[in-house]
């Protein structure tokens, strides 16, 4: 089996944006799904949707085909293959409990991915000395139902920065640029409700780059909330989801300029 080939793709531009949507995927191995006990659209909820199309703002995009179900690439190794429900939200995942032998196929495409991803980012320390990640993700904010009120907007921005795993003070051009500019976009003549670190700090593989490319690496977790969809159909705002992109795409010029002035 082409690991590669299967749990993400790629496209690598050269230039020193890279844009991943890790969450993206949606799809699992015949021994995983025969044993799931998870619906499809119970697993589609607590994914990422769309957001592999948003990673044409970058000059890298890395897209997980791949559902966090069968193996989260933003969580520690040791917590990559959900086992009980405390943790997937309570969910239950499993007709009964995966075997050693699965787990240790899903981590070596978790193992494959990250062994690829160094090579990637290497390769782009090697060109440019820095570059920037756009971790893309989304979140839910409609739990309790369809008929439920939405989640508190006051704790629900309608996107999280996450900048906890970085050295902040080191990366602080760049990311207040980012946020300045994506708040001043206009969205629909409106701005969005930008704010950094209320829902989320950032997962793992955002982590994991600023651990291995202390100084060469900023990468900033992104999170949008769900308001561009209907979470319990899966269906999306077209205009919206391009609109989202086009917003992204914007933040593109600030973000080089502040890289290049470090």
């Amino acid at each position: 089996m082409n690991v590669q080939q299967v749990i993400w793709k790629t496209y690598n531009g050269g230039g020193p944006i890279v844009a991943t949507a890790i969450h993206d995927g949606h799809q699992v191995r015949q021994e995983v799904a025969e044993i799931m006990e998870l619906e499809e659209g119970s697993r589609l909820r607590e994914e990422d949707p769309f957001t592999g199309e948003w990673t044409s703002i970058g000059d890298t995009h890395i897209i997980g085909l791949r559902s966090r179900f069968e193996v989260d690439l933003n969580r520690p190794r040791e917590k990559a293959v959900y086992i009980k429900p405390e943790d997937s939200w309570g969910l239950k995942v499993w007709k009964s409990e995966p075997s050693q032998h699965l787990v240790n196929r899903s981590l070596a495409e978790y193992d494959a991915f990250y062994s690829e991803a160094h090579r990637i980012f290497s390769e782009l320390e090697k060109k440019h000395g820095r570059f920037v990640v756009f971790d893309l993700h989304t979140y839910n904010h409609h739990r309790g139902g369809p008929e439920s009120p939405f989640d508190d907007p006051i704790k629900n921005p309608e996107v999280n920065i996450g900048t906890g795993t970085m050295d902040r003070k080191l990366w602080a051009p760049v990311v207040d640029r980012f946020i300045t500019d994506l708040r001043s976009y206009n969205y629909n003549s409106r701005q969005l409700d930008v704010r950094e670190n209320v829902k989320f700090q950032g997962g793992q593989f955002a982590r994991w780059i600023h651990q291995t490319f202390p100084k060469s690496a900023c990468s900033i977790s992104i999170e949008f909330k769900k308001f561009f969809m209907d979470e319990w159909t899966g269906k999306p705002d077209t205009q919206q989801l391009e609109e989202i992109r086009k917003a992204l795409h914007s933040t593109i010029p600030g973000v080089l300029e502040e890289l290049n002035k470090l």
